[in-house]
């Protein structure tokens, strides 16, 4: 055997050793000792591997199973440009704290640096995006090649206490590549973190009117959420992909409500996961007049106002005035009505429509992602369901690079009927990701597609008045005016067009089988006059 496969066997060995159980792989040369193992692996029942031709769309697929699963799950590639394909998954993957692991094959470092062929310098090509990084040598003590291994995983899963997200092993390994017949890795030693238990929750007075802030989180983070403002009897204000929009405490038009009376009268917010969706939550964070208690273990905590007062692992309040809730419970009833009353005056299907259909039809155990741009924020204002599943959105950079890929993931890491909700321009970003190969495994996963024909969100922010009418269509609508039903097709995959809200829900209504598209015909043009009329107005 040679010292490359010697070496990939030894990491992939330590990686089922830290419980790695799915592997992306994207073909290539250097990369051949890691591919073979890894094949040998899967053959004899030791991991999942999913192989994909493009290193964007893996890193992406890696990212949606580690953010479904909540475990570690590495991408591994060849040498050259195809690592650097891999920095949008990564920088998703740093911002969203999820436990993404780059292997990247390269060559020996005393070819960096002269021109030899796909040769570049690999190491901290990702700095400032992952927690970890470290370079295997394939000529080091294997001793050493198992520790960084192990560091690595745990590191990214966060184990030792910090703050999940990515790592990156740089593997070099020198020719010849391969010598012999190469067999299956086998789980080594484990190397294991235990981490202190938590303080005792922080205790809050109840003197402040207070509100629970809940923005992307996992389903743990929002589960807590929800259970503080449940047990305290606070108004929730949770963005769709929070995990915490359930039950009566949760506010369906929340942000909207921000910007009426009862926002003007938070003193206290009580802030879970990432908020990151609305200007008015963006307001409220950042306002004097509220008090800011952080609540999470992550050691960069999250504080987009710089107003943090409390940073806190866990805290508690008792109830308080039970008028304060029902006050928000009234106010929100009133300008969901008022939502529904406007959307319904519009003849041709609005956005908030086609997301209102969709949260209704995705209850648990089904899982829900939604992309960015319009579709989450149109969700944001969905009625709250009885029972929802989780829900999914890269919301670290809040990105439409990855949409699909991402939910393809997250359909297989799950294993249940998955839908995601996206633009169009979102879809053609990413409809490679429908390009799976015979023997992959396949999601069953729906692909909900509001098609406005462009960037219809632009049209609700300042470069969508009338005076940059000239350039607004080339410059930021962008519409491509493509067959989305026939792209799809072409990749094989199921596609119908619809242009109705009862088109729509009877096809929501049918089991998810496999992959299938369904394209939702939208009229932007309604978009700017939607978003302008959606507070309810104030009472003479």
């Amino acid at each position: 055997m040679s010292d490359a496969a010697r070496c990939a066997q030894l990491v992939i060995s330590q990686l089922l050793a830290q419980g790695v159980t799915d592997v992306v792989l994207a073909p290539g040369s250097r990369s051949a000792p890691l591919a073979l193992v890894l094949d040998a692996t899967a053959r004899a029942g030791g991991l999942r591997l999913h192989v994909r031709l493009d290193e964007r769309g893996a890193g992406f697929l890696a990212l949606g199973l580690a953010k479904a699963s909540g475990r570690a799950v590495a991408v591994v590639t060849t040498s050259g440009t195809a690592v650097g394909n891999l920095l949008p998954a990564v920088m998703e993957a740093h911002h969203s704290a999820v436990p993404l692991l780059v292997v990247s094959a390269d060559r020996p470092r005393w070819l960096v640096g002269f021109g030899a062929n796909q040769t570049t310098a690999q190491t901290g090509l990702f700095d400032g995006f992952v927690g970890y990084s470290a370079q295997v040598d394939a000529g080091a003590p294997p001793a050493a090649q198992r520790a960084q291994v192990a560091r690595a995983v745990l590191l990214a899963t966060g184990a030792t206490g910090g703050r999940p997200g990515p790592a990156h092993l740089n593997v070099a390994l020198p020719e010849p590549l391969v010598a012999g017949p190469v067999s299956a890795a086998v789980p080594g030693t484990p190397v294991q973190a235990q981490v202190t238990a938590s303080a005792e929750p922080v205790a809050l007075s109840a003197d402040l009117p207070t509100v629970v802030l809940c923005g992307d989180a996992d389903p743990v983070t929002g589960a807590a959420a929800g259970s503080l403002a449940e047990a305290a009897g606070l108004p929730l204000i949770a963005e769709p992909s929070s995990n915490a929009r359930r039950g009566p405490q949760a506010m369906a038009t929340g942000r909207l409500l921000l910007a009426q009376d009862l926002g003007s009268r938070i003193r206290r917010v009580i802030v879970f996961g990432r908020p990151t969706l609305s200007r008015p939550v963006s307001a409220l964070l950042s306002s004097e007049a509220v008090e800011v208690v952080v609540v999470g273990s992550r050691s960069d905590f999250v504080d987009p106002g710089w107003r943090a007062h409390l940073v806190a692992a866990a805290v508690s309040i008792p109830p308080g005035d039970p008028a304060w809730l029902a006050a928000w419970q009234q106010a929100d009833q009133a300008q969901s009505a008022h939502l529904e009353q406007l959307t319904n005056g519009i003849p041709e299907l609005t956005g908030p429509e086609v997301a209102r259909l969709v949260v209704a039809a995705t209850g648990s155990p089904q899982v829900l992602c939604v992309g960015n741009s319009n579709p989450i924020r149109d969700a944001d204002l969905a009625p709250v369901g009885a029972q929802p599943g989780p829900v999914y959105a890269n919301r670290g950079l809040s990105g439409i690079d990855g949409t699909l890929s991402t939910a393809v993931g997250i359909a297989l890491a799950a294993g249940v009927p998955t839908t995601l909700l996206c633009g169009d321009l979102s879809f053609v970003h990413d409809v490679t990701a429908l390009a799976i190969g015979p023997g992959e495994a396949r999601p069953r996963l729906r692909i909900v597609v509001a098609d406005d024909n462009g960037g219809s969100i632009f049209a609700t922010l300042e470069y969508g008045r009338q005076d940059y009418a000239e350039a607004f269509e080339r410059v930021f609508a962008t519409p491509l005016d493509l067959d989305l039903v026939a792209l799809a097709q072409g990749y094989g995959v199921p596609a119908r067009r619809l242009h109705s809200a009862a088109e729509l829900e009877a096809a929501l209504a049918e089991p998810i089988l496999g992959l299938d598209v369904l394209v939702v015909t939208v009229d932007r043009r309604q978009r700017a006059s939607i978003t302008g009329n959606m507070v309810v107005p104030s009472r003479p």
